[in-house]
């Protein structure tokens, strides 16, 4: 068996510093360069994505004999892949089964197959990328990077944490106590890491890799076999996944079933069964509030994460710079349609208007700046789907079609011109009064903002901490000169337990979240119970028994 940990050691160890430094540092280089990863991977991996095409995908894993497998391209592709098909309860026992041995494998073992996976998977980013643009409908270049390098991080970050936690706790200790003029009292003691059993893994269909990989790669390394559930609308970049690690830990002489994947369709769902299965101990789960709800609610005495929905807000209270100020807001809103659970949704604006630095302007004003700013962004067809991409589920077309009747629409969502077999909406720009809260306070995924219009700038920042306290957020954003105001800001939204990012105006945007430096979630509203990444996120993946003996 390879030690795979030494080979990765100083990688792992550039991790945790850099988990506790949460200065900016990244393992995996997010550049699609060949310089870095090949001069021929991007067509070669291009063409082993055309190659999986239309074909039956095997893993070697239990199987009822039965093929699952419908997704479709949001770019017009039929991918045609199928998948093995298992019931539930043969995933379950083939896991637990695996799982014995991968438990007492020892840390260093399941750390360094988790970090060589990582390696191999960062080796075919460029194939990763074309799975999950092809079935999240992502751009290429946020496929890539949100598909493979900053997945790739997130998942490192994971092992990292994990691994720290677990370093913290010795193997043996000679225990003494004094007893005065008697003898000590000497005790050997012995420290082992018991993983709490069957972890299940539930990806979403927009980001399938970079929501999920946290999840799965904390539970692999403290010792728990993971079944992972895709999304049945993006199976094939967690199938690949898999695929890899399956192969891996063949080669290490375990048991592939530590890893499994679990199709099923939206016919014939598969989550709720896993969910309440009695063998299964760890959820981790990425969606909807209303499932997240359920989860939570049915999966008693299990150790639950969940990552679910938030409705985020700007506050604009003034700001130094009109111009870079909407460009910013603009391409937030724009990034892949919105749908990114860090997608800001509503613009809470003083309807006496803000300070800027081209004057007062009125809240029309500001909003029509905002709607000049995408126009002007999305103005030529070819950069707007590359920064756009195309819409997952067509259901979020009708989302956006319904929300332009809430309000007065300063800018309608269109189809990108020339894009005709792509499934595409440009953000619409929708204005409502504050008092029309059950307009702007439902989360609508997808291309759609509100600018609503409050009765001063107190009025907008209250609005916005309240409504992340009360139906979630993962993001915030503040535009203001005055320091007193952002200190209240801040304050506000600490107490609501959601991020606030402050004057962004150059090339950092509210989406963003940085792996090894920021909080994705914080567990404190309710748009999720969980953070990525903190110790909290993987100390309660294992258990420490202890054997004693009195010398």
């Amino acid at each position: 068996m390879q030690s795979y940990f030494e080979t990765h050691k100083q990688t792992l160890l550039d991790a945790v510093a850099a988990s506790k430094s949460r200065d900016h540092w990244s393992a995996y280089p997010e550049v699609p360069s060949g310089k870095i990863y090949g001069e021929t991977a991007k067509d070669d991996q291009k063409a082993a994505f055309d190659a999986l095409l239309g074909k039956p995908f095997d893993l070697g894993q239990p199987t009822n004999g039965n093929r699952v497998g419908a997704e479709v391209s949001p770019y017009g592709l039929e991918l045609g892949v199928t998948y093995e098909d298992a019931s539930v309860d043969q995933l379950v026992e083939a896991s637990k089964a695996a799982g014995e041995a991968w438990a007492k494998a020892g840390v260093e073992a399941r750390v360094g197959l988790a970090l060589e996976l990582l390696h191999r998977l960062n080796r075919n980013s460029f194939l990763m990328a074309n799975a999950v643009m092809h079935t999240s409908g992502q751009a290429f270049m946020m496929a890539f990077q949100a598909g493979g390098p900053h997945a790739q991080d997130r998942a490192l970050e994971a092992v990292a944490y994990a691994y720290d936690a677990m370093a913290q706790i010795p193997k043996e200790v000679r225990w003494t106590k004094p007893q005065g003029k008697h003898d000590p009292i000497v005790l050997d003691k012995t420290f082992t890491i018991v993983p709490r059993g069957v972890a299940l893994a539930i990806g979403c269909s927009t980001f399938p890799t970079w929501n999920t990989y946290p999840g799965l790669f904390a539970s692999l390394v403290c010792g728990n076999p993971v079944i992972v559930k895709p999304h049945p609308a993006a199976i094939l970049p967690l199938a690949i996944t898999v695929q890899m690690g399956r192969k891996l830990l063949e080669e290490q002489g375990f048991d592939p079933n530590v890893l499994l994947l679990a199709v099923d369709t939206e016919s014939q769902p598969k989550a709720m069964d896993l969910v309440n299965h009695r063998g299964v101990e760890i959820i981790d789960y990425t969606g909807s509030s209303t499932f997240g709800r359920w989860v939570r609610q049915n999966a008693m005495g299990k150790q639950v994460y969940t990552e679910e929905a938030g409705v985020n807000a700007i506050t604009i209270e003034s700001t130094s710079s009109l111009r870079a100020m909407t460009g910013n807001i603009a391409f937030s809103l724009s990034l892949y349609s919105g749908q990114m659970c860090t997608a800001p949704q509503n613009i809470f604006i003083p309807k006496g208007g803000v300070e800027t630095d081209q004057g007062h302007l009125s809240f029309d004003e500001i909003s029509t700046a905002i709607a000049t700013a995408l126009n002007k962004l999305l103005g030529d067809p070819e950069r707007a789907l590359a920064i756009c991409g195309a819409i997952q589920n067509p259901l979020t077309i009708e989302r956006v079609s319904d929300a332009q009747s809430l309000g007065q629409v300063v800018r309608p969502s269109s189809a990108i011109e020339g894009a005709d077999d792509v499934r595409t909406a440009t953000p619409a720009l929708i204005s409502v009064d504050a008092k029309d809260e059950e307009a702007y306070l439902t989360e609508r995924f997808g291309p759609v903002a509100f600018l609503v219009a409050c009765e001063d700038s107190a009025d907008a920042l209250q609005r916005a901490a309240r409504s992340a306290k009360e139906h979630g957020a993962i993001t915030g954003a503040l535009y203001s000169t005055d320091e007193a105001f952002i200190d209240t800001a801040e304050a506000a939204y600490a107490k609501a337990g959601a991020p606030l990012s402050v004057n962004l105006l150059g090339g950092i945007y509210v989406n963003q979240s940085a792996a090894f430096s920021d909080y994705h979630v914080t567990g404190a509203n309710p748009a999720g119970n969980a953070s990525l990444t903190d110790s909290a996120y993987v100390a309660n993946r294992f258990r420490v028994a202890t054997v004693r003996r009195q010398v």
